[in-house]
């Protein structure tokens, strides 16, 4: 058994060191090579697997280099760009309004600042989080996909259920140089072991400290309450 942790902060340290051992070398696992491609593939994967998008944003980025194709093309000729891609239609406008106000804006480069991502259309926290570190490499925050928010949740970390308030706890308790690299451990072990319906805890390396796995709620953790 593990040893008793009463304290979030004590947990998460714990839970990435575990998951370091298992993930030495978490990374995003989007295809990318300039700061709007990056930005145009998380765009383009709310909702829908990384693998899929990647199978789609190959030739796409061959056609569409610059803000300014984007902005140029039509909604339609971006949909059946995209098409596979789920919301393709959406997204599509998305992909459009984005390349008008990049260039209108931002001379057509991808802004540094949480703020004016956000303002960007179809672009949140979460997409622009993702901008930010693997773009600009700035972090102002933590990117709560749905494998963090699953995970977060069951690890105890918090009892929050929107992105915006999970994430707001879990800075307070992940230090910050892990909070880059915290998303990426959550979402490797989220697709292994501890997937949304069937989680495997049979072989987790967090079960021993998982409150979930043992039937306990994030309330006893934060209490500070012995839950070995």
């Amino acid at each position: 058994m593990g040893t008793p942790l009463d304290t979030r902060e004590a947990q998460a340290v714990e839970v990435i060191d575990r998951l370091y051992e298992v993930y030495p070398d978490p990374t995003i696992s989007l295809d990318f090579s300039t700061r709007l491609e990056l930005l145009m593939a998380v765009v383009l994967s709310a909702q829908c697997t990384d693998e899929r998008v990647n199978g789609v944003t190959e030739d796409l980025f061959a056609e569409y280099e610059s803000a300014a194709d984007y902005a140029a093309a039509s909604e339609e000729e971006l949909a059946e760009a995209i098409y596979g891609v789920t919301f393709h239609n959406s997204k599509a406008g998305y992909l459009k309004g984005i390349g008008e106000q990049l260039v209108d804006e931002h001379d057509g480069e991808v802004p540094d600042t949480m703020s004016a991502l956000t303002a960007l259309p179809g672009v949140g926290r979460k997409t622009a989080n993702v901008v930010l570190q693997h773009g600009h490499d700035l972090t102002e925050g933590i990117v709560v996909d749905t494998h963090v928010q699953r995970i977060s949740r069951r690890l105890g970390l918090t009892e929050a259920e929107s992105p915006d308030a999970i994430e707001q706890d879990l800075m307070g308790v992940i230090p910050e140089a892990e909070w880059k690299e915290f998303t990426h451990l959550l979402i490797e072990h989220g697709r292994d072991i501890c997937t949304a319906r069937n989680p495997d805890c049979e072989e987790c390396r967090l079960a021993d400290i998982c409150p979930s796995e043992r039937g306990e709620s994030a309330v006893d953790l934060a209490s500070g309450e012995d839950w070995s």
